[in-house]
């Protein structure tokens, strides 16, 4: 595991740990930053290039260990039915125990996804919380502040899907005194998001120019917003948000599979992309993971093999439905890009949708580090908007953007993926749940969209899944027992 180089700034008795790009020579710009010991720490938050290396810190965290790899995929995807650890059987067992719902407080990835995000949260509170004193131009001092308040409502978002209520820190502790804080309420914890995606929407531009193509934009927020409205099912908002983003210009990449690949990054449907690259010279900057442990396992796919879709998802997909073979590399096929996979090995299938072709990989730095990772699409913001008009009694509206998604898949082969035209509201509302798993196949939504849905029984409880305890996961039990037990640990787990 390689990670990024260190800052530490000093700010009010707060240290602030910046895990920085720490290059000049980064081709998304925006990410640049000082390097080591450039600047004094006690005159850190004075100007508004110190606004703007605080605000590149809190891009760059993005795409480090904790939030993009094993804790995520531990969290967020290998409980689902569409993917499962992977790998050799003997490697990184304890990833078995989050597929068949074994796992206790004490295992590792609980207090890396935690901490994570809660590095990722102090980041963004350094941000909100610094940059209003410091003398600048108004309006990029506004949008600072605007972007670290989405990113600090896209870690409480994943915080409350993974564990129900957790502590709320909207500000930097101004003392020991404040570190120990107990849970909130999941209700605030919503609440809190839909209050700094709201004030980020006002500010976020709708685009920005060639430098900063990547930046978290005023779609992304009104996107985040919809799927935190979702998760309450709060659907007049989520067709409210969804409408809007409609609205901005965005439209589905002609090409599924190509979609994916990094020639097309940042792409019309792309919303919210964690950016990553590879920084010539500069291997540790250049860190993210993410494509590395999905990869093909072995040495000619030089990936580590975990995450691997299943048979089940497999079969999810229509006959013909093209998405299949581009979202899942199967063994001995060759990819479009013309990379033989071996047709043996430890694993049938590996995800295709992080898959970086081969000959871009370059020694010395991990596979795939140029590998962005898609977090909202446009596909996502429609099928949203089809499950909000379904469930507010319009179905017309509802299968038109169904059938938006369902067209790009389908393309000049009308005898595949037949239209939906039943306005019934329950098969409308079954057809798009579908639609949702094999659009977003292994894109860390399907778990939580299953519990969400109500189905967690019905579809996890074979693998293991126990209603009145996996609707979340247990508290690290690393984080009760520093706080001398003011955090409080979830039903059901020890």
């Amino acid at each position: 595991m390689n990670y990024s180089k260190n800052i530490l700034y000093k700010a009010s008795g707060l240290v602030l740990f910046a895990t920085l790009i720490l290059t000049q020579s980064c081709k998304k710009s925006f990410l640049d930053v000082p390097r080591q010991a450039q600047q004094p720490a006690a005159q850190f938050w004075k100007t508004g290039d110190d606004a703007k290396a605080a605000v590149s810190a809190a891009y760059a965290n993005l795409h480090e260990w904790t939030n993009i790899a094993f804790a995520p995929m531990a969290i967020e995807s290998v409980g689902s039915d569409d993917t499962e650890k992977g790998s050799s059987a003997t490697d990184a067992t304890f990833m078995n125990d989050y597929d068949n719902f074994t796992v206790t407080a004490g295992q590792g990835q609980l207090g890396d996804f935690w901490s994570g995000e809660y590095k990722t949260i102090n980041f963004a509170n350094q941000v909100i919380t610094r940059v209003p004193a410091i003398e600048m131009d108004a309006n990029l001092k506004a949008r600072y502040i605007a972007e670290c308040k989405f990113i600090r409502a896209y870690a409480y978002f994943r915080l409350v899907r993974a564990f129900g209520d957790v502590p709320l820190r909207l500000a930097p502790p101004k003392d020991a005194s404040e570190y120990n804080i107990p849970r909130t309420a999941k209700a605030q914890i919503w609440a809190a998001i839909e209050t700094d995606l709201t004030d980020a929407a006002a500010v976020l531009p709708q685009s920005y120019g060639a430098a900063d193509v990547g930046r978290i934009t005023k779609g992304a927020a009104l996107s985040l917003h919809a799927k935190a409205a979702m998760y309450q099912q709060k659907w007049a908002d989520v067709l409210s948000f969804t409408n809007q983003v409609k609205g901005l210009g965005y439209s589905l990449f002609p090409n599924y599979e190509q979609m994916f690949r990094t020639n097309n990054e940042n792409n019309s449907e792309s919303i919210f992309e964690i950016q990553s690259d590879l920084i010539p010279g500069n291997p540790d900057a250049s860190n993210s993971q993410y494509s590395q442990i999905q990869g093909v396992r072995g040495s000619t796919g030089g990936g580590w093999g975990f995450n691997v879709p299943t048979q089940n998802l497999a079969d999810a997909f229509e006959t013909g439905d093209p998405r299949r073979d581009a979202s899942i590399i199967f063994r001995g096929e060759t990819t479009p890009e013309g990379d033989a996979i071996p047709a043996t090995g430890d694993n049938p299938m590996y995800n295709q949708k992080s898959y970086v072709p081969f000959g871009m990989f370059v020694t010395g730095y991990n596979e795939g580090v140029q590998q962005n990772i898609r977090v909202i699409r446009y596909a996502d913001v429609l099928l949203m908007n089809a499950e909000a008009a379904n469930e507010l009694g319009d179905a017309t509206t509802a299968i038109a953007s169904l059938e938006l998604v369902k067209a790009r898949a389908r393309g000049s082969n009308a005898a595949i993926l037949p239209k939906f035209t039943t306005p019934d509201k329950d098969a409308l509302r079954t057809a798009i749940w579908k639609e949702r798993r094999v659009e977003l196949s292994q894109e860390y939504d399907r778990y939580f969209d299953v519990i969400r849905q109500g189905r967690g029984l019905a579809v996890f409880g074979p693998k293991g899944w126990k209603a009145n305890k996996n609707e979340v996961w247990p508290i690290p039990q690393n984080e009760i027992d520093l706080s001398f037990g003011v955090l409080t640990q979830n039903q059901g787990y020890n």
